[in-house]
């Protein structure tokens, strides 16, 4: 994986078709192996990961850890509860301070956005080696949850060789809240780069017309877009005509105060409306795979019964998925040097 030009893992809008492809070989070479006591890889033997979640996560940080781990690194935890935050230290102060104690790779959370790309330009100004890799930053990104979105989906149609060109051409429906959410952000980017359609369904409140304009042009400060060609990304306000050509649906986490906003009349008629249950799946013209990030609120975007059934749920895959995926990204930029 020598070819691998990213210092830092911010944002998948530069991710190019080449970063897709090298990501999910590594991840699907980590997935075929036993991880646990005595045989973990020595790749990362002698570096270390510190994990700086300003924000509570169960998934992303307990993975990250196991990730590291399971390639030999030192873990060290970052807990704000019991840290200097709460006497006035900055997020800059609080990563200079594992860059000092020697962390090779920084795993940063942040309910605001670009903090971690903050730290990042910083500690490049700063002369400093270390990696940023972004465990998800308020309504902007979550890569590693977008990359690991699209390796089990690229497993599930591709199952002997999950490659990026899986996607092609497939219909994907994206199901909810898509304003608030920085996991729908990266898959857009994600899946529409490896030439999947995306169909995006929610109500207005929660889905501006402005997003079928998402990936038309880089963000501020990229120069250009990596990939030539894109998927298109279109919303349906009807769950049953998204489903109309769906091959594989995702439905995101409703976060309740929303109702407070007056963005939702209330969670039973949102669910009446876009949950996903086994009843409104039938709507698909075949049986298609269902995601969601977690954590579920059950009965609210998708039914309990649908996601206990393993069959056509891929909750647990996912979550089991983001290890390797996130055991290649931090295989990736720490062997970067």
């Amino acid at each position: 994986m020598s070819n691998w030009k990213h210092r830092h893992i911010i944002d998948l809008s530069n991710f190019s078709l080449e970063d897709y492809t090298s990501v999910l070989e590594l991840a699907n070479r980590f997935k075929a192996l036993p991880l646990t006591g005595a045989r973990k890889l020595p790749a990362l033997q002698g570096r270390l990961v510190a994990t700086l979640f300003f924000e509570p996560s169960t998934r992303t940080r307990s993975s990250f850890e196991l990730a590291a781990r399971s390639l030999s690194a030192d873990v060290q935890s970052f807990t704000p509860s019991s840290s200097s935050i709460s006497k006035g230290e900055t997020p800059l102060d609080t990563a200079l301070t594992y860059v000092a104690m020697g962390a090779d790779v920084l795993v940063v959370r942040h309910k605001s956005t670009s903090v971690p790309e903050s730290l990042a330009n910083a500690l490049e100004k700063a002369g400093e080696k270390t990696a940023v890799l972004n465990g998800g930053d308020g309504l902007h990104s979550h890569p590693s949850q977008g990359l690991l979105d699209l390796f089990t989906l690229a497993n599930h149609f591709s199952p002997k060789k999950p490659v990026p060109a899986a996607l092609a051409n497939k219909q994907i429906v994206i199901v909810g809240d898509i304003l608030h959410s920085r996991v729908a952000r990266s898959n857009l980017w994600a899946l529409t780069a490896c030439g999947a359609n995306v169909v995006l369904c929610g109500p207005p409140s929660l889905l501006p017309k402005e997003f079928e304009d998402f990936v038309d042009s880089p963000p501020p400060g990229q120069k250009k877009d990596p990939i030539k060609k894109r998927g298109q990304i279109t919303i349906i306000r009807s769950l049953k005509e998204a489903f109309k050509d769906a091959d594989a649906v995702m439905t995101l986490r409703l976060q309740k105060e929303r109702m407070c906003q007056n963005l939702l009349t209330s969670l039973n008629r949102y669910h009446i409306d876009y949950g996903i249950t086994h009843e409104s799946l039938k709507w698909c013209k075949k049986t298609v795979p269902v995601l969601h990030p977690g954590p579920v609120n059950r009965g609210v975007e998708m039914s309990g019964a649908l996601l206990n059934d393993r069959s056509i749920c891929l909750v647990e895959k996912q979550v089991s998925n983001g290890i390797p995926i996130r055991m290649a990204l931090l295989y990736l930029i720490a062997s970067r040097e």
